[in-house]
C-alpha cells in the first residue's frame, strides 16, 4: 500500500475512537509540553544572564572579599576574610605590568533627596573615573564623572532612570541637585534605562566617584578591584596570576593556603549559571522523559486493544492482498500520528506556558524547540507501537476472519 492510502486509513482509525484517541495524547501532551516551555524558559535565561546580569566585558576581572558562594561554608569562610582596600587598589595600580586598567567598586544603601521628593533604599555605588571602559555603563544624557573629580572626591553623580522619575519627573535632571546622607550632588549623568533584571530594579541606582563614597559612608566590607590585562582574553590569565600574587603578599597568606580573597569574570559568573540551569534542566527533562514513557506505554496498550477489536478487518484486508509489512506499517503509521498529534498539542501548551512565564522571566520559543517536541512525540509513538504492529502482522488470515 502506498503511504497516502495507510495514512488515510489510519486516520480513520483515530476518528472513529475520539474519545479514547483524546485520552492517549494526555501523556504525550503533558512531556513535549514540559520539554518546550523549560527549553524555552532556560534559552531566555541564558540569553538573559549573558546579555544583562553578567555586566562585566569578557576580558575584566573583578578581585573582592566574597567571590562567587556556591555554599553556606564558602560564605561563612568569605566572612571570615579581610577586606579588599584602598591600599590593595594602590599597589595594583602601581605594580601590576600585565594589566592595561585596574578601576574599583564599592556599595552602599541610602534615601536620595531633591527639594520636597525622596527615594529611599537607592544603591548608591562608587565608582572610579575609568570604571566605564570595564563595566558596560551606557548613559543616555551627560557624561561620566572625570579622573579630576575622583581624585579630589567631587560632589557629582550620575543617576539610573527611576531616580530621575522619582525625584524629576517631566525634568531634565542634568545639572540639578540631590541629597544624600545630607551632601549635596550634582547631577552630571542619566544612565540609559535598564529595567528588571532577574527582581533587581537597575534603574533605581546611583553613580558617585568612589573617593567621594568612602568620605561620606564608611564600611567595613571594603572595595572590589577591577582588571583588565594587557592584550584582552589573551592575557586574562598572566593578569590574574600577578594581580593574586600581589595580594597575597600583602596579605602575607601562606604558600599553600587558600586565597584570602575571591575572583570573579563573566566567564565564571556565566559558568555558574550553565551548571545551575543545567541541573534544573536535567530534573525537568526526567519529569519529561516520565511523562512520554507513560504516555507510551497508554499508547502501546490502546494499539493492542485495537489489534484485538479489529482482528476481522485485519484477516479481511489479508485475504485481499494485503502483506504482513503493510499491516504493520499501518499500525506503526497509526501510533506515530496519535502521537505527532499529541506533540502538537504539547507544542502549543508549552509556548503559551512560556509567554506567561515570560511576563516575569524571560523566554523564548524557537523553532529548534517545536522540532525536538515533534520528534520526541513521533519517536515516543514508533517505539509505542513496535509490539502492537509486529501483533497485528503476525495473526493468521483465517484465523482473524473467524474472530467476531
Amino acid at each position: 500500500m502506498r503511504l497516502s492510502e495507510l495514512l488515510a486509513v489510519s486516520l480513520q482509525a483515530l476518528r472513529l475512537n475520539k474519545l479514547r484517541s483524546g485520552l492517549t495524547l494526555l501523556g504525550v501532551i503533558i512531556g513535549v509540553m514540559t520539554v518546550v516551555a523549560v527549553l524555552s524558559v532556560i534559552s531566555g535565561l541564558n540569553d538573559y544572564v549573558l546579555n544583562k546580569v553578567v555586566n562585566l566585558n569578557p576580558d575584566v576581572l573583578v578581585f573582592t572579599k566574597y567571590g562567587i558562594i556556591r555554599s553556606r561554608q564558602e560564605f561563612i569562610l568569605a566572612q571570615r576574610r579581610k577586606p579588599v582596600t584602598g591600599r590593595d587598589l594602590q599597589v595594583v595600580r602601581a605594580e601590576c605590568r600585565s594589566c592595561a586598567a585596574v578601576g574599583a567598586q564599592a556599595q552602599q544603601i541610602a534615601t536620595v533627596h531633591a527639594g520636597p521628593r525622596k527615594l529611599a533604599d537607592v544603591p548608591i555605588t562608587g565608582y572610579t573615573a575609568n570604571i566605564a571602559t570595564l563595566l558596560n555603563v551606557d548613559l543616555q544624557a551627560g557624561r561620566f564623572f572625570t579622573n579630576l573629580e575622583d581624585e579630589h572626591a567631587a560632589a557629582v553623580a550620575v543617576i539610573g532612570y527611576d531616580v530621575k522619575d522619582q525625584l524629576f519627573p517631566g525634568f531634565d535632571p542634568i545639572g540639578r541637585i540631590v541629597y544624600v546622607r545630607g551632601y549635596p550632588l550634582r547631577v552630571v549623568g542619566l544612565q540609559s534605562k535598564q529595567g528588571n533584571v532577574l527582581g533587581q530594579n537597575r534603574d533605581k541606582a546611583m553613580f558617585v566617584p568612589l573617593s567621594f563614597l568612602q568620605k561620606v559612608m564608611t564600611s567595613d566590607e571594603g572595595i572590589a578591584i577591577l582588571v583588565r590585562p594587557v592584550g584582552g582574553m589573551k592575557g586574562l590569565e598572566e593578569a590574574e596570576g600577578e594581580v593574586r600574587t600581589l595580594l597575597r603578599s600583602l596579605r602575607k597568606t601562606p604558600f599553600k593556603s587558600d586565597d584570602p580573597f575571591g575572583v570573579v569574570g563573566a566567564e565564571a559568573i556565566q559558568a555558574l549559571w550553565r551548571s545551575i540551569s543545567a541541573g534544573a534542566f536535567a530534573v525537568m527533562v526526567l519529569i519529561s522523559g516520565i511523562s512520554l514513557v507513560v504516555g507510551g506505554i497508554v499508547i502501546a496498550n490502546i494499539m493492542f486493544v485495537s489489534v484485538v477489536e479489529r482482528t476481522h478487518e485485519i484477516g479481511l484486508r489479508m485475504a485481499l492482498g494485503a502483506r504482513k509489512r503493510d499491516i504493520q506499517r499501518q499500525f506503526l503509521l497509526e501510533s506515530s500520528v496519535l502521537a505527532t498529534l499529541g506533540g502538537a498539542g504539547g507544542v502549543v501548551g508549552g509556548a503559551v506556558v512560556a509567554l506567561a512565564v515570560s511576563q516575569v522571566f524571560p523566554a523564548e520559543v524557537k523553532l529548534v524547540f517545536v522540532a525536538i517536541g515533534l520528534f520526541t512525540a513521533t519517536l515516543t509513538g514508533l517505539v509505542a507501537g513496535l509490539a502492537p504492529a509486529a501483533a497485528a502482522a503476525r495473526l493468521p488470515p483465517v484465523e482473524a476472519l473467524r474472530h467476531e
